[in-house]
């Protein structure tokens, strides 16, 4: 953490401060946006050289604007000058939920929110010169689970994620029947933490997003759970670190992993 500190204390020093910078709506074009998903953008004023590109999907009943103004990720870009983000907005206008159910999403090159935000990462990538070996999801409620759904449904694209009050991937759609375009924006069984598996049907699970990755690397994963959440079980926690340790997000870590209350 020491080094990781002066390092970007180093960064900071050789670039000036800047506040111009400001949360952008963007109307693009992407090749792939299937449920056509809405995207804001925060580019700091002064940027390394292929800066790491990080998505950061809103909660429930929130939205793009919400979520920029609700962390302190932009004035620590603005600071370090090295992180370009995304922040999409959800299609659902409804409660603003994310698609996290539908087998469209939660398959690789499917369709859905997810794909959307993968096509919105690809442009990113080229718009800015990002670093795609540096691309990473972070998010909090629904946001946390579609970053679940990112990591998971596109090994290929996201080196890590951080989950805050998440499920694990796939749980949403627990009861979603197979070749049917249905999206359950809300699943009492898993957001009350009733849908258990072992850590080896959490594999499976995740493996069938993307069958033709085989056993290649995967990406880290954060998870965090607060034990008095009245919206999302706790127990979702437990699940989400089954799903670790059943060895589909990354390969054996000699470090291994912990756990906090």
């Amino acid at each position: 953490m020491t080094r990781l500190t002066s390092l970007l204390a180093v960064l900071a020093s050789s670039l000036p401060l800047s506040h111009a910078a400001s949360l952008q709506k963007l109307n693009v074009t992407l090749e792939h946006n299937p449920s056509n998903v809405g995207f804001y953008i925060y580019v700091p004023d002064q940027t390394a050289p292929s800066p790491p590109i990080l998505v950061n999907p809103h909660w429930c009943h929130g939205d793009a604007p919400s979520a920029f103004a609700g962390s302190k990720l932009a004035s620590l870009a603005s600071q370090y000058g090295f992180i370009v983000q995304i922040y999409p907005d959800s299609p659902n206008l409804s409660d603003k939920c994310w698609d996290v159910s539908s087998r469209a999403t939660l398959s690789h090159d499917g369709g859905g929110d997810s794909r959307g935000i993968v096509s919105m990462v690809s442009w990113a990538l080229g718009e800015y010169g990002g670093d795609a070996a540096r691309v990473f999801a972070t998010g909090v409620s629904s946001g946390a689970m579609m970053a679940n759904v990112l990591v998971g449904a596109y090994p290929d694209v996201f080196a890590a994620g951080s989950a805050f009050a998440g499920v694990p991937f796939g749980c949403y759609g627990a009861d979603i029947p197979a070749n049917t375009s249905d999206v359950a924006y809300w699943n009492s069984d898993c957001a009350e933490g009733r849908v258990q598996h072992s850590a080896a049907e959490w594999a499976s699970i995740v493996r069938a997003a993307y069958p033709g990755y085989g056993s290649g690397w995967r990406p880290r994963m954060q998870v965090f759970h607060g034990t008095v959440d009245e919206v999302l079980s706790y127990a979702n926690l437990g699940e989400e670190v089954k799903e670790l340790d059943g060895r589909v997000w990354l390969e054996p870590d000699p470090y291994g992993h912990g756990a906090w209350e």
